[in-house]
């Protein structure tokens, strides 16, 4: 199993997101708060993103610094079938309260945009196959 976890100010904003702008599930049965602790989502088989408070965040990061929303140190990437796909996702993710990154637009290696989540954490959109 590959986890990939992110922290986030809010969990309620952070599962509204990511439910409402891409689309994915949670897992899990919801705690108090009506969200799944650990708030995780199936990406594909055997890939889970995971979204931990800030706070909770910092105890398995030790001594390091979580990044602030304006600093990036991970890029994520969603394929989608076509240009007005990568589009219609970007289109979505702004409705659900992202900021533009990058506007959709023919790029060296394909067709792509790209939008930060409400946590400052950037996601790349592009039109598969790469390069046509």
């Amino acid at each position: 199993m590959i986890v990939v976890s992110l922290p986030v100010a809010d969990r309620r904003i952070a599962h509204a997101f990511y439910r409402d702008a891409l689309g994915l599930e949670a897992i899990g049965a919801p705690a108090s708060d009506g969200v799944p602790e650990p708030l995780q989502f199936a990406l594909a088989d055997g890939v889970r993103l995971m979204l931990i408070p800030t706070g909770g965040f910092g105890w398995v990061i030790g001594d390091r610094d979580v990044a602030p929303p304006e600093q990036c140190e991970c890029l994520l990437s969603r394929s989608v079938g076509d240009d007005a796909e990568v589009h219609a996702v970007i289109d979505k993710a702004l409705g659900a309260g992202a900021e533009p990154v990058t506007a959709p637009g023919r790029q060296p290696w394909g067709y792509a945009g790209a939008f930060a989540d409400p946590d400052g954490h950037v996601w790349m959109v592009t039109a598969e196959p790469l390069g046509e």
